[in-house]
């Protein structure tokens, strides 16, 4: 990559880590279409890694919000749902899946945003994980299923959490890409390239979590949620 590339790729991964540190997930969302961009071959291995380092640091800075009885169900069902989204792609089109995830993320939110509570237990909680392992397996975005389940809750619970939940997902997935030869030591030396803009989004987003902490949260959680759906149905309709 030229130095301007570089500065540009480090800047992206910025505001995407900025907006997953504060509320809880989002990096893919924001740095995954400029980064092809501007080098395919930062996506999916190099991103996948630098997420990985991104929710191991939130995961110590927001160590005190962690459920750890939450994450054994939804985990559990991340696993059946990536199972079921590699099947699904060998008999439905990646385009027919995304555009039915995206309408189902913004009529979720929307259902949620009128005041409709989705309970924290066991059930909703293997449910959002099987979806949100089904969707970033089918369309690489896995955050807004299982964050519209902690919409309620408090920041650090939010992010503390979710950063946990998705340690194991970026490993499961950076070492499903090993075995098809999509990720190996190369990756990782471009992932370096992007280790500045990790670092500094985790810097800028401590601020910015605490002033979402402020009764914030559920709006940015929503508002992020349904610009992930809108995102996903316009790559495949443009």
């Amino acid at each position: 990559m030229s130095l301007l590339d570089f500065v540009l790729a480090a800047a992206v991964v910025a505001a995407g880590t900025t907006l997953q540190g504060a509320v809880g997930f989002g990096l893919g969302l924001v740095a995954s279409p400029f980064l092809l961009l501007i080098d395919p071959k930062l996506v999916p291995g190099p991103l996948l890694f630098s997420s990985l380092v991104l929710t191991l640091l939130l995961t110590h800075r927001e160590r005190h919000g962690i459920v750890f009885s939450d994450l054994g169900w939804a985990l559990s069902g991340r696993v059946v749902g990536v199972a079921a989204g590699a099947a699904a792609l060998l008999a439905i089109s990646e385009r027919r899946m995304a555009i039915a995830f995206g309408l189902l993320v913004i009529l979720s939110a929307g259902i949620t945003a009128s005041g409709w509570k989705i309970k924290l237990k066991r059930g909703t909680l293997l449910s959002a994980g099987l979806v949100s392992g089904f969707t970033a397996t089918t369309v690489s975005i896995g955050g807004p299923p299982i964050a519209l389940l902690y919409q309620h809750e408090s920041g650090s619970r939010v992010r503390g959490t979710l950063s946990a939940y998705f340690v194991v997902g970026a490993a499961l997935s950076l070492v499903a890409l090993h075995f098809v030869g999509r990720f190996g030591w190369a990756d990782v030396v471009v992932a370096m390239s992007l280790l500045p803009g990790v670092l500094l989004g985790v810097l800028v987003s401590r601020p910015v979590a605490r002033f979402l902490d402020g009764g914030y949260t559920r709006v940015t959680v929503l508002t992020v949620s349904v610009l992930a759906g809108a995102v996903v149905i316009l790559k495949q309709i443009l």
